[in-house]
């Protein structure tokens, strides 16, 4: 993800980000104006914690239907824009917020910045992928696996169990993302599943294992595990979806596979969608919500090389995973995920933050 949010235009590619098709010529113009027919237009300002390429499909999906409300979008670390939502109040200039994940969306919603969604918007995701309190929609899902070099470790020796990770057998086998809100809900559930003792002694465990393989990020995992430096980590997995479709099946040395049936280690990530309450444009910002989980917008994510799961308006995925219904993973709810707070202090507490 990119540190420092920017507004963004050119499509170059996996790290490109972009800015809504009519948002350019209306960086000169106040946020409303008018279009070329003489109908009012309408700039609406998407903060984006998400990955560019399914940030920029979605948008360019809506734009097109909306001709007359353009999405200017800045992208960066969902962690950065809670930071700046937060500082900004009610002068943010931000209209929408998308996460990556939901502690994110979590911690606005506490802060009492989230507008209450459409309820006919919300209809359109199961409710256990939705903010509790109507504040947010689930938009997307991704799940935790284990990716694995078979040329250094074979499937039978893999662990079952996530707390299997802190097994001294894994002595320098082991690869982890610690500031990686995926890890930190696995983190979560454990603590939720075996307490704050347990958790600690799971995470000073894995640290040792890790041992000079503590990584940035599920990206670095990922590529490392199939060059061979590493032999196994716990990435989600459309990271690995998306290094074979960007590298080609020819030049994948890595495989994936599950944790047991309701591990701890078995997350289901959800990302989402909000509006903030400071929003001039609630009306618009709704309708980009509203299309995020409509069926044209599910598909935009289904058909993307985004490889993360459609939820909403029965849309199901359209690449080669497995299919969302036959995962079984462990049962944390999105209150329980919360914000992530005491996971992170767990990890501090560790040293590995």
């Amino acid at each position: 993800m990119i540190p420092d949010p920017q507004i963004h235009k050119i499509r170059k590619g996996k790290f490109a980000v972009t800015l809504g098709v009519a948002a350019m010529a209306s960086l000169a113009l106040s946020a409303c104006g008018a279009s070329s027919d003489g109908a009012a237009t309408v700039s609406l300002t998407l903060y984006s914690g998400q990955h560019v390429a399914t940030t920029d499909s979605i948008v360019a999906g809506f734009e097109k239907v909306n001709p007359h409300i353009s999405v200017a979008v800045r992208s960066g670390d969902e962690d950065t824009f809670d930071a700046q939502i937060v500082a900004e109040g009610s002068r943010s200039p931000a209209d929408v917020f998308y996460s990556e994940n939901s502690p994110a969306l979590t911690y606005l919603q506490q802060k009492g910045l989230l507008a209450k969604v459409n309820s006919s918007t919300l209809a359109k995701t199961p409710a256990k992928f939705n903010s509790p309190q109507g504040e947010w929609v689930g938009v997307s899902t991704r799940v935790s696996v284990l990716i694995y070099n078979p040329s250094l470790i074979k499937k039978s020796a893999l662990p079952t169990s996530v707390l299997q990770l802190a097994n001294p057998k894994y002595k320098n086998e082991l690869a982890f993302a610690a500031g990686e809100t995926d890890f930190q809900s696995i983190v979560t559930s454990v603590l939720r599943a075996h307490g704050k003792r347990a958790t600690l002694a799971w995470l000073s465990g894995i640290k040792s294992n890790a041992g000079s393989h503590l990584y940035p990020d599920n990206e670095t995992i990922a590529n490392d595990v199939n060059r061979g430096v590493v032999a196994l980590g716990v990435v989600n997995q459309y990271y690995w979806y998306r290094m074979r479709a960007e590298i080609g099946a020819a030049n994948i040395h890595s495989a994936i596979t599950y944790f047991a049936p309701r591990d701890p280690g078995y997350v289901i990530d959800v990302s989402g969608a909000a509006v903030l309450k400071s929003s001039r444009h609630l009306a618009a910002a709704q309708k980009f919500l509203a299309f995020m989980v409509s069926a044209k917008g599910q598909e935009i994510i289904a058909h993307s090389t985004s490889f993360e799961y459609p939820v909403a308006s029965g849309v199901t995925t359209a690449e080669p995973e497995t299919p969302f219904g036959q995962l079984q993973p462990y049962l944390i709810d999105i209150a329980q995920l919360g914000t992530g707070s005491k996971a992170i202090a767990l990890l501090r507490e560790e040293q590995l933050l």
